[in-house]
């Protein structure tokens, strides 16, 4: 159910973001569908006995406008979790997890792992979003489509490449902690975050990742 909520938060983002630009076809079935969600939720409000089946023929339409190639199947989260490396130098696995979900339209895959030793800590996540349409994923990672390089008195923030893959760092040297994502294959977005530790620990850990292999699996 979380994830449910999680889409339809993403579209309602999405059509904010597109908002100021000309209108396309996929924007107005979004409006649309929104508008449809909006007054079945307000039925639902009312009486919880009415709405239900515009609330779902809305989410259905909703799929239909944030959902790319319904026929593309993401890689097995088998797969991906085979990817995840069994330690990270002196940081033992602690947990490894995948999972395939469906909502709206939309399939995701994704493994993720963590890694601990004596209070520092880095997870790893890849998610394989091939049947999204890149443009809702921009919408969801803005770093996708953007350059920029910021920085304060206690950290950074900055869009990079990594092996040629485009990619965002985030650093705060108060709490020491980081992130580095990365989008690959135009379909993988890999995700790596650590806490007490040193970006180049981050970045060490996503050198152990076999990229090259993770894009081979768009195949």
């Amino acid at each position: 159910m979380y994830r449910k909520f999680f889409y339809v938060a993403l579209a309602l983002l999405f059509f904010v973001f597109i908002s100021g630009c000309g209108k396309s076809s996929d924007q107005e079935k979004l409006e649309k569908a929104s508008e449809k969600m909006g007054e079945a939720g307000k039925k639902m409000a009312e009486n919880m006995g009415e709405g239900v089946e515009s609330m779902a023929e809305a989410m259905k339409e909703m799929g239909e406008a944030l959902g790319g190639d319904s026929k593309i199947e993401p890689v097995d989260f088998r797969e991906l979790k085979a990817l995840l490396p069994d330690k990270l130098d002196d940081l033992n696995q602690t947990s490894a997890t995948g999972e395939k979900t469906s909502a709206f339209g939309i399939n995701v895959s994704e493994a993720e792992a963590d890694y601990e030793n004596e209070g520092r800590s880095v997870n790893i996540k890849i998610m394989d979003m091939a049947s999204m349409k890149k443009m809702v994923m921009m919408a969801q990672f803005g770093w996708m489509m953007a350059d920029f390089d910021r920085e304060t008195d206690s950290g950074y923030e900055k869009t990079m490449t990594f092996k040629g893959y485009k990619g965002y760092e985030k650093y705060d040297t108060e709490s020491q902690w980081g992130e580095i994502n990365l989008f690959v294959a135009e379909r993988f977005v890999v995700e790596v975050n650590g806490s007490n530790v040193k970006m180049d620990d981050i970045k060490n850990a996503l050198d152990k990742l076999d990229l090259k292999k993770l894009e081979g699996l768009k195949n």
